[in-house]
C-alpha cells in the first residue's frame, strides 16, 4: 500500500460507563471511566507524536479528555460538526431496551423523535470532510462512534446509513485516505487489544 496517502485519522474516545453498557450516548456529557482514561493515555504512545496539519475535536468531555490524554489538546480546535448523533428519545437506552417496545428497531433505519435525522448527521460529516479537504497534510478527528462511522460512509461515497457497515471500538484509530484518486480505508478499528 505504498501509494496510499493518509488524510483523515479517526480517533474514537475512550470507554465511558455508557459505552461499556452499550447505551446510546449522544449529547449526554458522560466522562471517561478509569479504563477509558488508560485507553486514551495509551493513544499517546500509539500515535507516537504523529504530526497533524489540523486536529479537530468534538466539544463533548469524553472526546476532549481523550484528545488531551493523547497529547493533542494544545493544538486541537473544537468542532460542533463532530458532536455525536443526537439520539432524542433513545438517549441513554440500549438497543435491547428499545426493541422490547419496537422489535425491529434500528438506529440506522428508524426516525429519531426529538433528535437528529441520519441525513442531518451526514450533512455534518460532509462539512468536516469538505473542511479537511482544504488542508494539506493529515487531519485528526477526535470524536464518537456513530459520527465517525457516518463520516466514513460519506468519505467512501455511501449514503450515511452505510455507517452501519463499520464498527468502532473505544479508543480505536482508523485512517481514511486515497489510493491514487480513490478514497479508501487505510486502517480500520485498530484497538488497544490489537496493538498490544
Amino acid at each position: 500500500m505504498s501509494e496510499l496517502r493518509h488524510k483523515l485519522w479517526l480517533i474514537r474516545h475512550g470507554e465511558t460507563e455508557w459505552s461499556a453498557a452499550k447505551r446510546h450516548t449522544g449529547r449526554t456529557d458522560v466522562p471517561l471511566t478509569p479504563s477509558g482514561e488508560r485507553q486514551a493515555a495509551e493513544l499517546r504512545h500509539v500515535l507516537a507524536g504523529q504530526q497533524f496539519s489540523l486536529v479537530l475535536c468534538s466539544p463533548l468531555r469524553r472526546a476532549r479528555d481523550t484528545c488531551r490524554l493523547a497529547g493533542y489538546s494544545d493544538v486541537a480546535s473544537l468542532s460542533e460538526d463532530l458532536l455525536e448523533w443526537d439520539y432524542g428519545i433513545y438517549e441513554g437506552k440500549t438497543t435491547q431496551e428499545i426493541r422490547q417496545e419496537q422489535p425491529d428497531w434500528s438506529i440506522w433505519t428508524t426516525s429519531v423523535p426529538e433528535g437528529e435525522a441520519i441525513e442531518q448527521v451526514g450533512c455534518r460529516a460532509q462539512r468536516v470532510i469538505q473542511g479537511a479537504s482544504t488542508i494539506h497534510g493529515p487531519v485528526a478527528l477526535f470524536a464518537h462512534a456513530h459520527i465517525l462511522r457516518i463520516l466514513t460512509a460519506c468519505w467512501l461515497g455511501l449514503p450515511p446509513a452505510g455507517g452501519r457497515l463499520f464498527v468502532l471500538g473505544t479508543a480505536a484509530i482508523s485512517v481514511l485516505g486515497y489510493e491514487r484518486d480513490t478514497r479508501v480505508i487505510g486502517r480500520w478499528n485498530v484497538s488497544q487489544e490489537v496493538r498490544t
